[in-house]
């Protein structure tokens, strides 16, 4: 089993903002893996797949990014599921636009999502897939830059992110943390 969770803020007005690369790239999987979300389960719309005779469930958590954590400990708790099986897909404003980074533990470099998942669960030791957001110009304020659109200039290098991402992901679901780091750090 595999638990797959995609960091974002719920609603339109967050739908297309730099902090929801998470729920990006999660619905990317969706579409790809062939998934639907048909119901809301753990706090989260939530979807579960044996895809090649693997448990793949995809969660994208509704009680916005700060309280993910609730959210992701209920799934985990609930499936009985192992911290090597879990994945968690962020942003990352200290990472170029685009770039995506493998782990599979470590600190949660302040972001809130992931400090919120490691208070839940009491651990650091799950697998995180990170995607570069940039920092915002020198006078920009990092909280409405997170919460800002991409740029129509950006468009390309965040649906190449996606694309990169969703392909890290498949590795990690079927070879493992160690391929897909290979791969794609």
């Amino acid at each position: 089993m595999k638990i797959i969770v995609g960091l974002g803020n719920p609603g339109e007005k967050y739908l297309k903002t730099r902090h929801n690369w998470g729920f990006m790239v999660i619905d990317r999987l969706a579409q790809q893996l062939e998934m639907e979300y048909t119901q809301k389960k753990f706090q989260s719309l939530f979807c579960k797949k044996y895809v090649d005779q693997e448990e793949v469930i995809l969660l994208k958590p509704q009680t916005f990014m700060n309280l993910s954590g609730v959210a992701v400990k209920e799934a985990v708790d609930m499936y009985k599921c192992s911290l090597q099986d879990l994945m968690v897909i962020c942003d990352d404003l200290d990472m170029p636009l685009g770039k995506i980074r493998i782990r599979r533990s470590g600190g949660c470099g302040g972001h809130r999502g992931l400090e919120s998942i490691a208070d839940s669960l009491g651990s650091t030791d799950f697998s995180r897939l990170r995607i570069g957001i940039g920092r915002p110009p020198a006078d920009g304020d990092p909280s409405d830059y997170v919460l800002s659109p991409f740029s129509k200039e950006e468009e390309h290098m965040k649906e190449e992110a996606i694309e990169n991402a969703y392909q890290a992901l498949k590795t990690w679901i079927f070879e493992g943390i160690e391929a897909c780091m290979n791969k794609f750090n």
